[in-house]
């Protein structure tokens, strides 16, 4: 059954692939916050394994979300590894597990790149495709990726 909610369906279209780019670019994050989490070390291996789960499970939740919301828009969420590499805008990492900061330096620079993207998403989403909903939808991920990036950032300054 087509969905029927005043967006004519090509802009939905649209819109919804704008979501499963962003849902791979998340799922691509989530990834490295997991691999960071798992494989971590040196002197401050409890505090930021730790750290790094709060933010996977965080990540998570929004990767849920995302699919969720191009699911109630009508289309499919991507959901296969070989489609989110195929869109994603952020590269795999080949971490040095003992050098924190550059792993932290790493998934800081990924969160930033998210929040350009979506920065970027939200105006043309809510006015040239007039779908409000999901501008806010995008504007409140933007701005959990600026907490967590404040978060990450803080760990080095």
């Amino acid at each position: 059954m087509k969905t029927n909610i005043g967006i004519p369906g090509n802009d939905i279209e649209k819109i919804a692939t704008l979501l499963n780019t962003l849902l791979a670019d998340e799922y691509m994050l989530y990834t490295k916050t997991r691999n960071a989490h798992w494989n971590v070390t040196g002197p401050n291996f409890d505090e930021l394994h730790k750290f790094f789960k709060n933010q996977y499970v965080e990540l998570d939740a929004i990767i849920d979300d995302i699919a969720e919301r191009v699911r109630s828009l009508g289309h499919f969420a991507l959901g296969y590894l070989m489609d989110f590499l195929s869109v994603t805008h952020l590269n795999e990492e080949n971490y040095d597990f003992s050098n924190s900061k550059q792993i932290i330096q790493t998934l800081f620079n990924d969160h930033e790149t998210i929040i350009r993207i979506i920065r970027n998403d939200i105006t043309p989403i809510s006015k040239k495709y007039k779908d409000l909903g999901t501008a806010n939808f995008m504007t409140g991920l933007m701005e959990q990726h600026e907490k967590m990036a404040w978060m990450l950032r803080s760990f080095l300054t």
